[in-house]
This record gives structure tokens, C-alpha cells and sequence, in this order.
């Protein structure tokens, strides 16, 4: 694969072009071979992970996608179909956390990040963490513990009250899974139960709040309905996980894995700082950053301070 070309599906606009080493990043799931990294074997898939940027002409109706390759037979440009683009306004939720400052964790580029996992379920591929955010508390150095973080309540965040984003009627919840004193203890759980304890909220529209890794002793239940604000669960550590946070996304159905990860903004977060890399996480304190009007989806590994 020598060159992938992202244009508006209407115009014909170019809007992306990846090659060379930014091709090369871009590529995750099935590896490719060669040893460039852009070589794929015949019969063999990859997938290319894409963001593409928007500038002051709007957001087009819909996106094509080109391939040029090079193969034995010589060179050529794949049409490599379209897509339409989901033009519904965003919704905007409240914080789902009080205080902080929390730090908003993700890394898009990630192998393993929320942004790369894809699950297939009944036949169908989907990422729904595709714009998860794994919220974790700091102090003002930058620490994430308060001492060995050996036990799960070291974390600042353990026990944190979990806020409903908006009104809602709560769609799912799983109660099922203890928390052991030490991190070191946590058992090993299947995809299945990575979640841990969750719940997850019907915001309309076909629009689902998840909020997960959460403590036992849920305090709503499916067909409850919900107030923004209201508290209904405590930040905990079950399921997969290696530090108590809270993992918190949306997606397309009231269901962990067989879902399609969607966008959202938040509302009354104060960004305050941000961390260079997802590395430098609990290492120091972070870089300041000036605040960002309106409702937003915080940055990577962003720190913002919700109202108390």
C-alpha cells in the first residue's frame, strides 16, 4: 500500500493523505507484512485508523476513500468505497465526575488504546470505546496515589461519586463483581467482563452513557429514570483494569461490546493543564493550558477541574 487518500464524498475534495511513516502509523489489527509495514499479503486485511481534520468549509455529507497500491501486476489506484457521515448534532452532557482535577486518558495512536480495540460480536467489527476517556484523579504534582499504591482506596479517585450526564432512563447495569483490597489481587476477567460493573444510560436518540469499572453497590437499576447530576455509582476497580478510574463513553446500543463508539461534548470542564504523553501520567506535574470555551470533548490526557 503506497498512499491512502480521504476525499469529500460530494466534491471531491481532498481532505487526508497518508503515506510513508504516517501510513505506517495508522495501520493496527490484522499486522501487515513486509518490511516496510505497508506490505499486505494476499488474502490478508489490515485496518488504517483514521482522524480527519475539518477546516471552515463544514462538515462534508459524506467521505471517499482511495488506495494506491503496487503490486506484481503494476500500479493502481483502488476505489476504496464510501461512507456517510453522521451530521447530528453532538450531544452535550454534564460532568460525569465532581472536582477534581481528573485527567481525561486516552491516546488515540495507542495499539491497545480504547481507539484500536475493535470487538466482533455477531458477526459485526465495532469499537466501542472509540471516543472513551478513562478518567483518573490527580493533585497538584501530578500524583495519582497518596502513597504505595498497593491498595485500590491509594487512588485519589477511589470512591468518587459517578454522575448521571443528563436526564436519562438508566438502559443496563451489571452488579455482579467484587473489588479486592490490593491492586496486585484483581482477578484476570474474560472480554466478556472487562466492563466490571457498569451502567449504562438511554440519552435518546440512539445515544447510550457507559460508565464503567465501577465499585458494587450500584444506586440505580435498569428502568430507573435519572436527573443530571444525580449520584448513581462510586469509582471503583472490576474488571479489567490496573489503577481504580473511570471509564466513560458513549455508543450506539446499551450493549459493552456490540456497539459503535460515538462523540459527545461536556459541558463545564475548566481545562487547566495537559500531559505531553500518556507516559508522563502520575510522573509530575502537568504542562498548563488555557481554557476552552463552550462545550468540549477534553483533549489527551487533558486535566480539567469539574464544578464541585
Amino acid at each position: 500500500m503506497d498512499e491512502l487518500t480521504v476525499e469529500d464524498g460530494a466534491t471531491g475534495a481532498p481532505l487526508l493523505a497518508l503515506s510513508g511513516d504516517r501510513l505506517a502509523a495508522a495501520l493496527g489489527g490484522v499486522p501487515s507484512s513486509g518490511a516496510d509495514g505497508l506490505a499486505i499479503a494476499p488474502g490478508a486485511r489490515t485496518i488504517v485508523y483514521l482522524d480527519v481534520p475539518l477546516s471552515g468549509s463544514g462538515i462534508p455529507a459524506s467521505l471517499a476513500h482511495k488506495v494506491a497500491v503496487t503490486s506484481k501486476d503494476g500500479a493502481a489506484v483502488i476505489d476504496a468505497g464510501r461512507i456517510e457521515v453522521d451530521t447530528r448534532p453532538l450531544p452535550i452532557l454534564s460532568p460525569p465526575l465532581r472536582g477534581g482535577p481528573w485527567v481525561a486518558v486516552y491516546a488515540p495512536e495507542m495499539e491497545r488504546g480504547h481507539r484500536r480495540v475493535v470487538y466482533a460480536t455477531a458477526g459485526q467489527a465495532t469499537i466501542p470505546g472509540r471516543f472513551a476517556i478513562d478518567w483518573m484523579k490527580a493533585d497538584a504534582q501530578g500524583r495519582l496515589d497518596r502513597s504505595d499504591s498497593k491498595t485500590l482506596a491509594d487512588s485519589l479517585g477511589y470512591g468518587a461519586e459517578v454522575l448521571a450526564v443528563a436526564d436519562a432512563v438508566v438502559a443496563a447495569t451489571r452488579d455482579e463483581f467484587t473489588e479486592p483490597l490490593l491492586r496486585a489481587d484483581l482477578p484476570r476477567v474474560s472480554i466478556g467482563d472487562a466492563t466490571g460493573n457498569f451502567v449504562a444510560l438511554d440519552l435518546g436518540n440512539g445515544r447510550f452513557a457507559f460508565y464503567e469499572h465501577l465499585q458494587p453497590g450500584l444506586l440505580v437499576k435498569p428502568g430507573d429514570r435519572v436527573k443530571r447530576g444525580q449520584v448513581i455509582a462510586r469509582l471503583g476497580l472490576t474488571g479489567q483494569g490496573t489503577s481504580p478510574h473511570l471509564h466513560f463513553h458513549v455508543a450506539s446500543r446499551p450493549s459493552p461490546l456490540a456497539a459503535e463508539g460515538l462523540p459527545f461534548l461536556i459541558e463545564g470542564a475548566e481545562i487547566i493543564g495537559r500531559y505531553a504523553s500518556i507516559t508522563d501520567l502520575g510522573s509530575g506535574p502537568w504542562q498548563p493550558a488555557g481554557p476552552v470555551p463552550g462545550p468540549s470533548m477534553p483533549e489527551a490526557n487533558s486535566v480539567v477541574r469539574f464544578p464541585d
